[in-house]
């Protein structure tokens, strides 16, 4: 069973290597920042939060928060647009990674990413996971 750090430290590995293959130039921050990366994309600077994504059923979920242990207990913290551009997501089960815009999450904690159709057949509302496809929306923003 992996730890958390272990997972996260997967994470960000392999949203980094994915991003190189599309050509994105990809930096680590050094200082301990609300975010993990920053992706050079035709000059403008996008700043990523890597996460783990688990699995449930149909659903991929995304958790859009960082949580630490204090004296106080746990302290969780949601991720908004005045900190992070985005979160990219790894999902070890699929061995996928997906892309989320902040105004997709904006201080929620969680987002939920559908593989197959709702069984009640319900369309609206939904977060298609192959909508926040990596590839699809990285070469989206760097272009041809």
């Amino acid at each position: 069973m992996l730890t958390t750090d272990q997972k996260g430290a997967i994470a960000e590995a392999e949203i980094a290597a994915a991003a190189i293959r599309l050509g994105v130039g990809v930096s680590k921050t050094v200082s301990p920042l609300r975010y993990d990366l920053v992706f050079d994309v035709r000059s403008e600077f996008i700043r990523v939060q890597c996460k783990w994504a688990s699995q449930f059923g149909n659903v991929v979920v995304v958790r859009c928060r960082s949580c630490r242990r204090s004296r106080d207990g746990f302290v969780r913290r949601d991720y908004g647009a005045d900190e992070i551009d985005a979160i990219a997501a790894y999902c070890g089960e699929l061995g996928r990674c997906f892309f989320l815009p902040v105004d997709r999450f904006d201080r929620r904690s969680a987002i939920q990413l559908r593989l197959t159709p709702a069984r009640n057949m319900q369309r609206n509302g939904i977060n298609w996971a192959d909508d926040f496809a990596f590839d699809a929306r990285l070469r989206a923003l760097v272009g041809p």
